[in-house]
């Protein structure tokens, strides 16, 4: 069982590694060949967007053919995304190409194994081991970055050819210690709207749907701009990017064990207020950048209030979903894809008219989105009130 976990929880490792990795490389990519700005975010969404609308079909498949064999077949296709991406940095069609069967392949996995995950554990434990997964992910997030900017260095193929290799290796390991479970229950679908998402939004807890929204564009939005940024204005290379992605990273995990835990119950409309402002400074300075540590700076200061943000709206809509975690979660979910598809493309657009004068822009929305939490705070149309009326009746 542990062997299982752990190999699953490596297989969305790398998935979400292989989403991030590519943000420190692209950039540069862009600028050496001479294409447009605005392919970066193209780029990026792209792979989210072939990954988002794809997922309900891998979910079909993988309550039909088996769990195993759509997970092998998944590493297989994410495998040849990165040696496609590595083989062809100089012909833009190709890199289209690349990341469609990245995000195409990456969705197969992701329903795939959180399939797998429902089917070995028992309803008491499958909540810890899906935020097992969960953890695997937002780690791949963290570390993606970092290890393209590192290895990117070097050569701007080599993070994706050595991706590519373990995941191959990852693949073979599978196929040796993974065995086909007893079915217990269905595939996440992942659909665009999750069925019953019509009630939720009938209740306050639609502001917090909205705010994931909010956070998570902020976040794509910055992803996609700051190296292209950050090379105008102190030429930055990929491998300072990996180390400022580094530094970023142990400020998103000290916010995640330090921070959160201090959170007392009934509280966390205070923090993501009091976090969206820290987001929005960080926004401030950009714009200022004239050294490698300035931007250091600013990163990590964007950084602690974005992941303050994302962790304190999940618990908030936890408990804010009167029992209804699934469609919750579900659209939560949604909100978050809805963001990292339109992000990319819009910032990197406006990046293209504006340059530096967006990140004045996204601390101005980041500070706006406040209203979202105030006007949570001031209507009484709880899903957790509703629940009682419905039970005293």
């Amino acid at each position: 069982m542990k062997k299982t976990i752990l190999l699953l929880m490596s297989v969305q490792f790398f998935v979400y590694l292989g989403f991030g990795i590519i943000i420190p490389i692209l950039p540069e990519v862009i600028v050496q060949q001479g294409y447009s700005e605005i392919h970066v975010g193209g780029l990026i969404t792209i792979y989210a967007l072939s990954s988002f609308f794809t997922a309900p079909l891998w979910g079909r498949l993988s309550d039909n053919t088996g769990r195993k064999k759509l997970i092998l077949v998944g590493l297989a296709g994410f495998s040849l995304s990165f040696f496609l991406f590595s083989l062809f940095l100089d012909n833009l069609m190709l890199l289209y190409f690349s990341r469609i069967v990245g995000g195409l392949f990456s969705g197969a996995l992701y329903t795939a194994v959180t399939g797998y995950v429902a089917d070995i554990t028992s309803n008491e434990d499958r909540n810890k081991y899906m935020g097992f997964l969960g953890m695997s992910i937002g780690l791949g997030f963290i570390f993606g970055p970092a290890i393209g900017g590192l290895l990117g260095s070097i050569s701007l193929s080599l993070p994706f050819t050595t991706s590519a290799v373990l995941v191959l290796l990852l693949m073979g390991y599978a196929s040796l210690v993974l065995k086909e479970p007893v079915r217990k229950g269905e595939a996440v679908k992942r659909a665009l709207l999750p069925k019953g998402s019509s009630m939720l939004w009938q209740f306050r807890i639609r502001y917090l749907f909205l705010m994931s929204f909010m956070v998570t564009i902020l976040l794509a939005g910055l992803e996609s701009t700051f190296q292209l940024f950050q090379i105008k204005q102190i030429s930055m290379t990929p491998l300072q990017l990996g180390y400022l992605f580094i530094a970023s990273g142990f400020v998103d995990a000290a916010i995640q064990g330090g921070v959160v835990r201090r959170i007392k119950d009934g509280a966390e409309t205070k923090w993501i207020i009091g976090a969206q402002l820290v987001t929005a400074l960080g926004l401030f300075l950009l714009p200022f950048t004239n050294s490698l540590i300035f931007a250091g700076v600013a990163l990590s200061i964007f950084t602690a209030g974005n992941a303050l943000s994302r962790t304190a709206l999940v618990s908030l809509t936890s408990k804010e979903s009167g029992g209804k975690y699934g469609t919750a979660a579900g659209l939560t979910y949604s909100m978050d894809n809805l963001g990292r598809i339109i992000g990319p493309l819009a910032f990197t657009w406006l990046l293209t008219i504006q340059s530096g004068s967006i990140y004045y822009l996204s601390a101005a929305l980041a500070i706006a989105s406040i209203l979202l939490i105030v006007l949570f705070k001031a209507s009484n149309k709880t899903l957790a009130t509703t629940k009682k009326a419905s039970a005293s009746a």
